[in-house]
């Protein structure tokens, strides 16, 4: 908002410099854009007098003028322009005047043989904007000559461009600055307050039927008739320009004047344009909901297509105005207007805001309504436009109309209970120079009552606090009362202050095993990969986006393979080769007992993982079911947890002969296993791709265990180990995962470890079986030890696999 310093100086004490008082406002949270200083715009510009005009000599366009600026004598100057004449007061830059707007300084010069000591200036030139062609001609009779024209023109002025936050809908307008000023400042408000208007009686014929209510909580309608339209005086129309609006005619101009003295819009309507769009003689004004297909030509000259969230301004049921937004062009102020019918009404910021964007326009007064108008000045405004309207255009009131249904005005401020303590605490000690301190009661008093509050003490050191009403909407606990008491105090002010002592970070327990794990799989050659959550829909149990922005994204994925296989086939048709990569992330689903939202770590592999192909003449080795049970493994294996792999054929997209479920002490971790033939021909993947996916919560609630956490060393034994190979015929049914454990069992003594290598079936192998050969390492800590040592562990391990798988001992 552009304020303007003169008008200011007459509703609030200013004793600081424009450039002071801009910092005052920019720390206190009003941040000034811009300092418009309009006093250089035309200085060394004086009144004078055309005394004489002639035609120059030597062009048909220039005149030669002789003006008097009251000085000993009388300048000569050449003239372009049109209108100049004699007999006219005139502004008139002297030689050596600099103006800014056009970048010229005046200097003595000839033109087309003429000498010229001067120019006689246009509004343009002095910086104004103007509707006139050529030189500026004061209205006035009988001005001092050589007198400084900048009084004259309101540029002895200067502007600052002011930033209110949003949450300061008081702030848009000058009164609203100047109480900031003086709570600032603590200079003298001298607030107009207009007197009580007298309503003449006569026939205004005009209802209100405000039907919402809800949106339009209070309403006022005055006629108004005798009016005379004309040209705003000179003080209006500077104090207009210098808000940046331009002057249209003293009715229009007398609303816009009010909007930026009290933040509260006001639309005059011509009556009888209004009477002859309601169709009969009495005229009733209403306030409605658009209904669908309504248009409505608004002052801009654009016709706007309505919508159910637009709130009209009707007459006899008839739309003539956007409300709070803009005004209809059918029923506007023109040259011919005799009678008005004033609108000052309250709008609820909601459906002005919905109202506004709905048909893409936004106005000085919907972006007061939308932050929200004072409902308690509502009547001060009206009052204050209609006495305008009376002094300056002529009107007589002739009937006014009321419809409110705001609450009663006890309820137009609010209390607050605030403490001294708790606003210390939350704004820490103040800068005394060589020491600190604290706020005082009195400094809250001050601050308070400078902003409008009333205080009453409930107590030593608290204060229930009466907000005015014009900060209803914006003071409402006592946190905001304690922003108050900072901002005026001064931010400044406050000492800077860190924390007494800082604790050493650490990062939670799952957190850490989370980086470890992701460490452990990269450390395998496995990228680390990161997909969208959302995915298409269509599977069982999943979660379907009410608000989805796409089809594709509609729905929350249930597990984070698909997402795998669809990256590693994206990888292979853009030329990338096989993706070797591990995702971490959440995963949803929609069970009996609810929504499930739960971390998982799956991974895939496939292709040939060597770097180059050199030793084997460029052919590709794929990867084995082994080798990618190793990798995983291998992270088992330094995470130091036992994991079981047991067949499993539960998942279609997984081959069902290899694929396995992983169990840690009976809890069930997830699935291994390669991708299902008909699924990789579909994608058309390589041979062999294989696929993982663990449960995270499972897998970390293992990793919580002081021996996995926290590594014991065992110590290694000097002395040598011995060896044993056992082979035989097994089963086909029976694991080796079985075989291993029912050995280790049996020889826990003196066994240190076990190891197959050797698998064999075909020729000479009976049927259902297959030949498995084990090396068994026996090691003591403390001896050597001998065949008599060694051979009956070694016989009992051999029992135990016969006695319980019935396998048939080759050795």
């Amino acid at each position: 908002m552009r304020i303007s310093l003169n008008w200011l100086r007459e509703l609030v004490e200013i004793k600081l410099s424009p450039e002071e008082l801009a910092e005052t406002l920019t720390m206190a949270g009003f941040e000034v854009e811009d300092i418009e200083d309009r006093r250089t715009w035309a200085n060394g510009v004086v009144v004078g007098r055309v005394l004489e005009r002639q035609p120059h000599p030597n062009a048909d366009k220039l005149s030669v003028c002789q003006v008097d600026i009251g000085a000993a004598e009388t300048l000569n100057i050449v003239c372009g322009a049109a209108n100049v004449r004699a007999d006219i007061y005139v502004p008139v830059a002297t030689t050596g005047t600099y103006l800014p707007n056009i970048d010229l300084k005046i200097k003595p010069a000839k033109l087309r043989g003429v000498p010229s000591q001067g120019m006689i200036c246009s509004l343009k030139e002095l910086g104004l904007t103007t509707d006139v062609d050529g030189i500026h001609i004061f209205p006035q009779e009988n001005l001092a000559l050589g007198s400084d024209v900048r009084p004259l023109l309101g540029l002895d002025d200067v502007i600052l461009d002011v930033t209110a936050t949003a949450n300061r809908a008081d702030a848009l307008s000058m009164v609203g600055i100047a109480r900031e000023v003086a709570a600032l400042t603590g200079g003298k408000l001298s607030i107009p307050e207009p007197g009580e208007v007298s309503v003449s009686q006569g026939r205004g014929n005009l209802a209100l039927s405000i039907s919402e209510t809800q949106a339009c909580p209070a309403y006022i309608g005055t006629v108004i008739e005798q009016v005379k339209i004309a040209a705003s005086p000179g003080w209006l129309q500077q104090r207009l320009q210098a808000a940046g609006v331009r002057p249209i005619n003293n009715v229009v101009d007398i609303t816009n004047y009010v909007l930026l003295e009290w933040g509260q819009p006001l639309h005059a309507f011509d009556r009888d344009r209004l009477k002859s769009v309601a169709g009969n003689g009495n005229l009733t004004i209403g306030v409605r909901f658009a209904n669908a297909g309504e248009t409505l030509k608004t002052l801009d000259g654009q016709t706007r297509n309505l919508s159910t969230q637009n709130l009209l301004i009707t007459a006899n049921d008839k739309p003539v105005a956007i409300a709070g937004v803009m005004g209809g062009e059918e029923t506007e102020v023109h040259e011919g207007t005799q009678s008005l019918v004033l609108e000052a009404a309250l709008f609820d910021s909601v459906a002005i805001r919905r109202s506004s964007r709905s048909v893409g326009l936004r106005s000085e007064s919907s972006g007061r309504y939308e932050r929200g108008v004072n409902r308690a000045e509502l009547e001060v405004a009206c009052r204050r436009a209609l006495s305008l309207l009376t002094e300056l255009a002529g009107g007589v009131i002739i009937q006014q109309e009321i419809a409110d249904t705001r609450p009663d005005p006890s309820t137009w401020t609010r209390s607050i209970a605030l403490r001294l303590d708790r606003v210390n605490q939350v704004l820490g000690p103040i800068d005394l120079g060589e020491e600190t301190g604290e706020l005082e009661e009195q400094d809250v008093e001050r601050i308070l009552t400078a902003l409008g509050c009333q205080l009453t003490s409930s107590g030593e050191r608290f204060w229930t606090v009466s907000v005015p009403p014009y900060r209803y909407r914006d003071l409402e606990r006592e946190i905001d009362l304690i922003e108050e008491i900072a901002r005026l105090y001064g931010y400044d002010k406050f000492c800077d202050t860190l924390p007494q002592k800082a604790e050493a970070g650490y990062l939670p327990l799952d957190q850490e095993l989370i980086r470890k794990l992701r460490a452990y799989f990269r450390a395998e050659g496995l990228t680390e990969l990161i997909q969208y959550s959302l995915v298409k829909p269509g599977e069982d149990k999943q979660i379907v986006l009410s608000n989805p922005l796409f089809v594709e994204y509609s729905a929350l994925r249930t597990d984070l393979l698909a997402g795998l296989i669809d990256a590693f086939q994206y990888n292979l048709e853009q030329g990338n080769g096989a993706l070797n990569g591990f995702e971490i992330g959440r995963i949803f689903s929609r069970e009996e007992d609810g929504l499930q939202e739960t971390e998982a770590i799956a991974g895939i592999m496939g292709g040939d993982r060597t770097v180059s192909k050199w030793s084997r003449s460029g052919r590709e080795q794929p990867l084995t079911w082994y080798e990618a049970k190793g990798i995983l493994d291998s992270v088992f294996h330094q995470l130091d947890l036992p994991v079981e792999y047991q067949p499993d054929c539960r998942d279609e997209r997984l081959h069902p002969g290899r694929t396995a479920s992983l169990w840690i002490r009976g809890n069930r971790l997830g699935i291994f296993g390669q991708i299902h033939p008909q699924l990789r021909r579909e994608k058309g993947l390589p041979d062999s791709v294989y696929a993982f996916q663990l449960d995270a919560d499972v897998l970390l609630d293992a990793l919580d265990q002081d021996d996995t956490l926290i590594p014991v060393f065992h110590p290694y034994s000097t002395y040598p180990a011995s060896d044993r190979d056992i082979a035989f015929f097994a089963p086909v049914k029976v694991t080796v995962a079985e075989i291993e454990k029912a050995i280790n069992k049996a020889g826990k003594d003196l066994l240190e470890s076990v190891e197959l290598f050797d698998e064999y079936r075909g020729e000479n192998v009976p049927a259902g079986q297959r030949s498995l050969a084990f090396r068994l390492i026996y090691r003591a800590s403390d001896r050597t030890l001998t065949d008599a040592e060694v051979e009956p562990v070694h016989n009992k391990v051999r029992e135990a696999l016969v006695e319980k798988f019935g396998v048939s001992l080759r050795s």
